[in-house]
């Protein structure tokens, strides 16, 4: 089996990974190439045991201070693939943030432990903050962002680029295509992260569907603008859905809600997508999902040859693995060995 060429790895080495903005063309595809080289070793026990020396002198610790599933578990586990040691805090209240520490001073104090920080919060541009803090200390440690607020969330939008990758390889790949995302555009920093992603793919039209409330914020209007990106924004479900390439599916934000449940404000069950509207898809559209789902995608669609959330889910292990070794420089050893 070959290994990846290293005439096509990006000539900037990760820091951090902070933002979606940080990858451009070039380095989306490196880094689909190297997921699915890495991938490869999953086939055999020497294999799995190769990864894991790579990093097995490293510790992580894994400050998730927002409800997580997919990606804490994702993320523990692409550790564990490459055998770095994770560390945990789940809960702000079993650190001396209780005791009135603040965030900052937590964090500088993991990094004295551990080689990566992989955070997701509730505050927004909390991981930019405490990446400039750290770069300023005499123990820097790069720092994941793994979901800050309603703003980013870098290595989601990475995982999806590379199931749209996938899941479009045979129909000539992300450009030109049509992908509409569906549900809470505004909160929704999984649409903000993949939508600034897709700026790079030429003739891509992003159709953005969702009740007026929650249409996509000003800044992400005038990025898309300003990289020519055409798109769209409908009240309209099934008009918008109807011959798209893809269709991502989003859950209403209301954990950010402080006054009223949304789901009492707004109507959003125009925005459900469910089996009986399959007929008006595409024959060969992706369905996605970020999950965690609620009623706004049918789990009878689970059984339809088009819906690619649980692959999507799956892929986000894999790629999380690439950007681990692309931030500790070891993807240049991502060579198949002789098995």
């Amino acid at each position: 089996m070959d290994a990846i060429s290293l005439k096509q790895k990006p000539s900037t080495p990760l820091r951090h990974v902070l933002s979606s903005s940080q990858f451009d063309r070039p380095s989306l595809e490196y880094l689909c190439q190297l997921t699915n080289t890495i991938r490869r070793f999953d086939k055999s026990r020497e294999g799995l045991a190769y990864l894991a020396s790579l990093l097995s002198h490293k510790r992580a610790m894994l400050y998730f201070t927002q409800p997580s599933t997919r990606t804490f578990l994702s993320f523990h586990s692409a550790c564990q693939i490459v055998g770095i040691t994770a560390s945990e805090i789940r809960d702000a209240a079993t650190s001396s943030e209780r005791k009135g520490e603040s965030v900052e001073d937590s964090l500088r104090t993991f990094s004295s432990y551990v080689d990566l920080i992989i955070m997701r919060s509730p505050i927004a541009g909390l991981c930019d903050r405490i990446a400039a803090l750290l770069d300023a200390t005499p123990r820097p440690v790069p720092i994941i962002n793994a979901g800050s607020g309603p703003d980013e969330h870098p290595t989601q939008a990475l995982l999806d680029i590379y199931t749209l990758t996938r899941s479009l390889r045979t129909r000539g790949g992300i450009d030109g295509k049509t992908i509409c995302m569906v549900g809470d555009l505004k909160r929704g920093r999984t649409v903000r992260s993949l939508s600034r992603l897709l700026a790079n793919y030429q003739g891509v039209t992003l159709r953005f569907s969702s009740p007026p409330a929650f249409r996509i914020a000003d800044d992400l209007r005038r990025d898309l603008a300003a990289a020519g990106v055409a798109f769209v924004e409908t009240d309209e479900f099934l008009s918008a859905v109807a011959g798209a390439d893809a269709v991502y599916m989003t859950r209403i934000q209301d954990e950010y809600d402080l006054e009223a449940d949304a789901r009492g404000t707004v109507d959003y069950r125009r925005y459900h997508l469910r089996a009986e509207h399959l007929p008006a898809l595409r024959e060969d559209c992706v369905i996605m999902h970020p999950l965690p789902r609620r009623d706004e995608l049918d789990p009878e669609i689970d059984r339809d040859p088009r819906a690619k959330y649980w692959r999507q889910e799956r892929n986000g292990m894999w790629v999380r693995v690439a950007v681990l070794t692309m931030l500790f420089g070891v993807d240049n050893r991502v060579e198949l060995p002789e098995l």
